[in-house]
């Protein structure tokens, strides 16, 4: 069955806001989609998107998939189809109902046992359940290989997220070539995160990437974090928000 969803998988280098934007992203969806479902899946193993999104997470996909294990190697061999109803069952605890959007946590990384059929089930289930929303965007962490082998390996939009630094636009440009041999994607962008010097813009490009948006510091959404507020809180006219929003303009989505 076609995905009618759109899919927008964040992935870049470690610690450039890259939750952040993501958290933003489902904001500015839940504002001008009121009429639409939306899905914020957190594939991030340091489980920041749910604190961006003042979630509060229960159940994972990981205590999932550990109780899946855990009955089998118990001895319950079980059918594969009853193995993925249950799943899926489960996978309706794990998620989260907010207002104008749902969220669903993967947990930890996997773990020593990895079990493989387990994790196959699990992804075909969230592929299940993107289908019932019209949003659905990714948190991943560092890299791609984890949104590919752990969620899903189809998406519509990847965007990818850096600061201004050399290292970090390598990194995404890395990130490029291993996706473009791992996923399929339709669309896919850059955000430049936290520029200092707008001048410095003209020297930054990866190769077979659009930037999307180059995103100047932050102060106000610096203090909003350390007050320990979410994302939800920040205030409309956010250096933040607003620059994911030209992003998301750009890349069709808004």
């Amino acid at each position: 069955m076609e995905n009618k969803a759109k899919i927008i998988a964040v992935a870049g280098k470690g610690g450039v806001g890259k939750t952040s934007i993501s958290a933003s992203i489902v904001r500015l969806l839940v504002e001008n989609y009121p009429d639409k479902r939306i899905l914020a899946i957190d594939a991030d193993p340091a489980v920041g998107l749910s604190v961006a999104l003042g979630v509060d997470v229960k159940l994972t996909l990981d205590d999932i998939r550990m109780s899946i294990v855990d009955s089998v190697e118990n001895g319950e061999t079980r059918e594969a189809l009853e193995l993925l109803s249950e799943a899926r069952f489960r996978i309706f605890d794990a998620l989260v109902e907010m207002p104008g959007f749902a969220f669903l946590g993967i947990g930890r990384p996997e773990s020593s046992g990895c079990y493989c059929k387990v994790n196959s089930y699990l992804k075909e289930v969230i592929g299940i359940l993107a289908n019932s929303f019209d949003y659905v965007v990714i948190d991943g962490e560092a890299g791609i290989e984890q949104i590919q082998r752990r969620v899903m390996d189809k998406v519509t939009h990847l965007l990818l997220i850096t600061d201004q630094s050399k290292k970090g636009t390598q990194v995404i440009g890395t990130i490029k070539g291993v996706a473009d041999d791992l996923i399929v994607y339709d669309k896919i962008a850059a955000i430049i995160n936290r520029m200092t010097n707008p001048e410095l813009a003209e020297f930054i490009s990866v190769p077979g990437v659009e930037i999307a948006a180059f995103i100047p510091a932050d102060g106000a959404f610096a203090a909003n974090e350390i007050k320990g507020k979410s994302v939800r809180e920040l205030p409309a006219d956010s250096i933040m928000l607003n620059g994911v929003k030209e992003a998301l303009q750009k890349i069709e989505i808004l």
